[in-house]
């Protein structure tokens, strides 16, 4: 896996609540997980696909900024949106675009909201290795997503019954998959919703029959990633950087930071770093699809 976490800065904690299993990260410049003389501190909170990233990106601003302190907490964007709303949070990551709801609830409570797309990412579809089946239609993707097709041979696999699963509805992982791959219609009883990206990962890789989605930055090689036609099968395309990028990888988006501009002197210098060369390098190096080629 491309997430790459210093010892020297990580702060595991695993916090359950409400029906959801969260990963904190808390981020500092030094082993005991605070820094109490720093200058600057605050929180990014959400998606958990923009989370490796950000991790990544915290970890080297803060050995350039040894007076900063980064604390960095997953669970879903539908999480960071509500957090920065509740001002519990300086910064949302979100692999989606705020909802006409949410900017109207932003409005309400007179907060000033900034969007910022900080890089791009590709949505993979991914499957057990075992499993022979390498490309699915646009079609078929939402066809078992929904429940329609129940079994890997009805798409030229074994005889085996598929095994789909999605992140919580929380995610904007979640709602972007159901929007662009299956054309906004609703997921089937039987999928199997996860709390993060990882436990998609890891339960695809231990299931024969599964079927999952995850960003480019949670590619392993204890899965298999598959090609997918928008075109009714006549071309294939593979999930990845340079796909991304030509626009030939059909299910690909930008990752987003929110925050109130009351509090830009605080982050816009991460902001900032995030957007440079250096930041936009480690876009890259983390597994994720820079700006700019």
């Amino acid at each position: 896996m491309k997430r790459i976490m210093s010892a020297l800065w990580v702060l595991l904690l695993v916090a359950c609540g409400n029906n959801t299993n969260n990963q904190q990260t808390g981020y500092s410049s030094d082993s005991a997980g605070v820094n109490k003389n720093a200058k600057t501190s605050f929180t990014i909170k959400g998606s958990d696909t923009v989370l490796p990233l950000a991790q990544k990106e915290a970890e080297e601003y803060m050995k350039a900024h040894p007076d900063a302190a980064i604390t960095i907490v997953g669970g879903g964007s539908g999480v960071g949106i509500t957090a920065l709303q509740d001002g519990t949070t300086e910064i949302a990551m979100s692999s989606r675009p705020l909802k006409t709801e949410e900017k109207m609830e932003f409005r309400e409570k007179n907060l000033n909201i900034k969007e910022i797309v900080i890089a791009n990412d590709a949505l993979a579809v991914i499957v057990n290795p075992k499993n022979k089946v390498s490309k699915l239609t646009h079609e078929q993707l939402g066809d078992i997503f929904t429940g329609k097709i129940t079994n890997w041979k009805q798409v030229g696999g074994n005889d085996a019954k598929i095994i789909a699963y999605a992140r919580e509805t929380s995610s904007g992982t979640y709602e972007f998959f159901k929007e662009h791959v299956m054309d906004k219609k609703n997921y089937a009883s039987s999928v199997l919703n996860m709390p993060a990206t990882g436990a998609i990962v890891e339960s695809v890789s231990k299931t024969e029959g599964a079927i999952g989605y995850v960003g480019l930055a949670y590619e392993t090689k204890e899965v298999k990633q598959l090609a997918v036609s928008y075109d009714q099968g006549k071309t294939y395309v593979e999930p990845g950087i340079e796909a991304a990028q030509n626009g030939t990888y059909p299910v690909s988006r930008p990752l987003y930071f929110y925050y109130d501009t009351s509090k830009e002197n605080i982050v816009k210098p991460f902001v900032d770093y995030i957007l440079s060369d250096t930041g936009q390098q480690l876009v890259k190096d983390v597994g994720y699809v820079p700006l700019k080629k």
